[in-house]
């Protein structure tokens, strides 16, 4: 039963359909499928799959926000499921996320932070179009051991560096540890601008999260 319901999760994100994808959520919280269940093998699918699309050019931006806004719509509905369920668990550590300045890119980052909330973190998620300096601060303000930067642009990469570079002259490092992400972003970017470290994926970035704050 679940199999299907996991199949319409998915083409609710790659139809853009925000009221059906809280329906669907809703219905697998009725069912009591698990909400990271309903996540991963749902509508993260289905995020993938426009992803995928985006990247080889056959899908374009106006749906890539479509489907951003279906799959918030869908964490909506399921995050409150998760907080219940994870009364229990400690916190596994504090995060700061954003997209750096110039950069609009929402789901990959959207979806980072879903799946570190789903997995037992603080998240603090900025936004897009953030500077430096905005994001240096809020991760002072809330005691953050962890930056996460997204960029899917080549020209806004070198922002990630900046931060960084902030980071080095106010000798917040290494208290505060630094994840990049997106799609142009590679190891060699990573050790080039001295991150913590990079994923390709959502479900890498729990990982590398872990390992950094020493929870692997």
């Amino acid at each position: 039963m679940s199999e299907e319901l996991y199949k319409q999760m998915a083409q609710s994100i790659i139809d853009g359909d925000s009221d059906l994808s809280a329906e669907l959520a809703k219905q697998a919280v009725e069912q009591n499928i698990h909400p990271l269940e309903a996540i991963t093998k749902g509508f993260v699918v289905g995020v993938n799959y426009i992803g995928d699309q985006f990247g080889m050019g056959e899908a374009f931006l106006p749906e890539l926000v479509m489907a951003g806004e279906a799959m918030k719509a869908a964490i909506a509905v399921l995050e409150p499921e998760l907080i219940k369920l994870g009364e229990a668990r400690e916190t596994m550590g504090r995060v700061v996320l954003a997209t750096v300045e110039g950069d609009i890119h929402e789901i990959g980052k959207t979806l980072v932070g879903t799946m570190l909330s789903a997995s037992g973190f603080e998240v603090y998620d900025l936004g897009v179009d953030q500077p430096a300096d905005k994001i240096i601060s809020k991760a002072l303000e809330v005691n953050a051991e962890l930056i996460g930067m997204s960029a899917l642009l080549t020209t806004t990469m070198v922002r990630q560096r900046e931060v960084i570079e902030e980071l080095d002259k106010e000798g917040l490092r290494p208290r505060i540890k630094v994840m990049v992400g997106g799609a142009p972003i590679t190891r060699d970017w990573c050790q080039k601008i001295k991150a913590d470290g990079y994923s390709e994926d959502a479900v890498g970035a729990v990982k590398i999260a872990k390992e950094l704050l020493g929870k692997a």
